[in-house]
């Protein structure tokens, strides 16, 4: 399971930001880097076209807010709550996400390369059209989470649910279900083929067959 974590050996005199957006109405490149972003919560603000990297960001809220066009490298995230915020166009490289929450987020056309999510909440997020490389959904809630014309690359899920969550114009091939919940999928026969799932799984995908099971 090759996934990259973030490179916390280059992060170097971490400093402690006390308010995000006003570093960045100061900041006249829109880049910061080697900080450290704790208990910070804000709703509905908009965010765009920046970049942080070599960071550690613990207990913010950013709630239904737009932070599209971001980059985020070498990035630790922990107990954060994005709910209901757009990150469409963005690129995530190296990042950990552990015990968030990205109840209905959008990722729409983003990069997400090198990033773990563990035991975090993703559902209902749409993930249509990104590129997902290298990347582990580890105890992870995806119910009806939307999987649209993805392109997946070394995509691991353990002990993930995806409960209804869809597949559509997604190769599934070499993706490993065996030990997730993969209950009331939408995925078309062509998508699914060459997965990995287990013998009770293989049940709840009779239905792209037309039969069922008495």
């Amino acid at each position: 399971m090759s996934v990259l974590k973030p490179q916390k050996a280059i992060f170097s005199d971490l400093k402690k930001l006390d308010n995000l957006l006003q570093e960045f109405e100061e900041n006249e490149d829109d880049e910061i880097e080697n900080v450290i972003i704790e208990n910070y919560k804000k709703e509905n603000i908009e965010l765009n076209n920046i970049t942080i990297r070599k960071a550690i960001v613990n207990n913010i809220e950013f709630i239904s807010s737009n932070l599209e066009k971001n980059t985020f490298i070498d990035i630790e995230f922990n107990n954060c709550n994005f709910s209901n915020t757009s990150f469409d166009n963005c690129s995530f490289i190296r990042c950990e996400f552990k015990n968030c929450k990205f109840t209905g987020c959008s990722f729409i056309e983003s990069e997400l390369s090198n990033i773990s999510f563990i035991d975090t909440n993703m559902n209902y997020a749409n993930l249509s059209i990104a590129t997902i490389k290298s990347v582990m959904f580890k105890n992870t809630m995806l119910r009806n989470t939307s999987f649209q014309e993805n392109k997946f690359k070394n995509v691991f899920f353990k002990e993930a649910d995806l409960t209804q969550s869809q597949f559509f114009k997604t190769s599934l091939k070499g993706v490993d279900f065996s030990d997730s919940i993969i209950e009331g999928i939408i995925v078309s026969i062509e998508d699914i083929k060459g997965a990995i799932i287990n013998e009770f799984q293989a049940i709840d995908l009779l239905y792209l067959l037309g039969v069922k099971v008495k």
